[in-house]
């Protein structure tokens, strides 16, 4: 896949996971994992990204005596999500042109 449409998706998906309550790094990739595996590497790289470009904030709190960074969606992070459900639409298209059967050009 290529590499800058899968960092799309993967961006989307870390969206999509903290859209409905704030959320923490292991509860995310735990949330995720029916879908998609996804390292915490990986996760801590997107979350940044996502941070960096305003489309989530970050606050830290106590939990079991420890800190925990607690991720939550911004306006621009809903944006994006209906973004990406509009051009994914259009991906859609695209990929019922491709996959067609009979191509008479073959």
């Amino acid at each position: 896949m290529d590499v800058q449409l899968k960092r799309g998706l993967l961006d989307v998906c870390v969206l999509a996971a903290i859209k409905s309550e704030d959320s923490y790094g292991y509860k995310i990739i735990k949330d995720m994992k029916p879908y998609m595996e996804l390292s915490e590497s990986t996760l801590y790289t997107i979350l940044k990204r996502l941070e960096g470009a305003e489309m989530l904030t970050v606050r830290t709190a106590a939990h079991d005596g420890r800190l925990r960074k607690y991720y939550r969606i911004t306006a621009a992070g809903c944006r994006r999500i209906e973004e990406f459900k509009s051009e994914w639409a259009e991906m859609m298209s695209i990929y019922q042109f491709v996959s067609r059967e009979g191509d008479e050009h073959a």
